[in-house]
């Protein structure tokens, strides 16, 4: 039988791979105003919310519990979900430099 967590990762893993397509199909677009650099940056923290919520509802679906997306990421490191938690610790510091303090120039290296 199908639990409603089982099929809740499932659901926003079904968004997350819609919000990476976008991410990437304008992630490599020469970026032309700051319309379109804000736009990018939507694009990122959101695919970054839904990745590590998505990990998330799988891990507390196998018996996990996790809270914080730094938990997550270290759990599915350990866990063996994702191969390079170091990469994702540095999307974590992007994530939070950009949802908290927008700067035009980190924007521009955040790319």
């Amino acid at each position: 039988m199908t639990s409603s967590k089982d099929i809740r990762w499932r659901q926003r893993f079904e968004n997350f791979e819609r919000s990476y397509k976008l991410l990437e199909k304008y992630s490599n677009e020469s970026i032309e105003n700051e319309l379109e650099r804000a736009g990018i940056i939507q694009f990122f923290e959101m695919t970054f919310e839904l990745s590590w919520k998505v990990l998330k509802d799988y891990l507390e679906n196998e018996g996990f519990i996790v809270k914080s997306p730094r938990q997550t990421i270290k759990q599915a490191f350990q866990s063996g979900l994702i191969d390079d938690g170091h990469t994702w610790m540095q999307a974590l510091e992007k994530r939070n430099q950009m949802a908290h303090n927008y700067d035009e120039e980190a924007a521009k290296i955040c790319r």
